[in-house]
């Protein structure tokens, strides 16, 4: 591996370890090649509302372990939960050396005062019918999958890969406006409260534009995901990048073992050398 590169700060969000979509295997090659003083997990990290599945690749854990590890070494990790990590808002607040979990945080970078929380308030599903949000994440999950194999088709024949999910979010009139309406309402909450950034995921769309609020301009960040996009959000001490990282043949994920998903069974492995 090159020489790695040196960056203050990265936000990574909507990782989804334990789901068959999930790059985990990119996601640790990407880690590996950099530098940083924090990284900034915002939401949908481990995704909790699959355990049942016990579906959970040893390249999923290596994830885990590499983060701690980092986190050991001096790096500063801030988790913040989402929908699909609820389960450790009861626990927020709560430090673990330099491990921090937390519903939301306000964070300075460059004298720019930035809000960074994962977006999931803002999904009328999730708030008021989570019957519904769950249905609707196990079909993506099931989109996934299926689209999996028909890229493995596609190889064959020698065409190029291609995205069920991205296509249908750019076609779905309803799917495009629910992306703009999410962006709007996150940047006129966060202007409202006097912020002059914030930073979202959740809805795996990766951004960065300034949206005009009615309490004026504000920049609004999304880090996407680690499912179809590979986007990391950057600071080098003066200005926000968004990375994406070049997708790669994820074929030899189904011969990963897989280990017990159940959160004993993943704390004990965490934990173990």
């Amino acid at each position: 591996m090159g020489e790695k590169r040196s960056i203050q700060a990265v936000v990574l969000s909507d990782i989804h370890l334990g789901t068959f979509g999930c790059h985990a295997k990119e996601l640790l090659k990407y880690l590996k090649s950099i530098r940083t003083e924090r990284i900034i997990l915002n939401g949908d990290i481990i995704d909790i509302w699959n355990f049942k599945k016990r579906y959970f690749p040893k390249s999923h854990l290596k994830v885990l372990k590499y983060l701690i590890t980092l986190a050991q070494k001096g790096t500063e990790i801030i988790y913040i939960t989402g929908n699909h990590d609820e389960l450790l808002r009861r626990f927020a607040d709560s430090d673990m050396g330099n491990i921090h979990l937390r519903n939301q945080i306000v964070l300075d970078f460059g004298g720019t005062k930035t809000w960074i929380f994962h977006g999931d308030i803002f999904d009328a599903s999730i708030q008021n019918a989570r019957w519904l949000a769950k249905l609707g994440g196990w079909s993506y999950d099931l989109l996934i999958w299926l689209n999996h194999y028909i890229n493995r088709l596609l190889a064959v024949l020698g065409r190029e890969k291609y995205s069920l999910s991205k296509v249908i979010k750019d076609s779905v009139k309803k799917a495009v406006k629910y992306i703009g309406d999410f962006e709007f309402a996150a940047a006129e909450m966060a202007k409202s409260k006097g912020y002059d950034q914030v930073i979202c995921g959740h809805i795996h769309q990766p951004q960065m534009r300034t949206i005009e609020t009615s309490h004026g301009p504000i920049s609004y960040l999304n880090s996407g995901d680690w499912i179809e996009n590979l986007t990391a959000l950057e600071w080098d001490g003066t200005q926000w990048t968004l990375y994406t990282y070049p997708l790669a043949d994820t074929s030899e994920e189904e011969s990963d073992e897989k280990v017990d998903a159940s959160p004993s069974q993943l704390l004990a492995q965490l934990l173990s050398e």
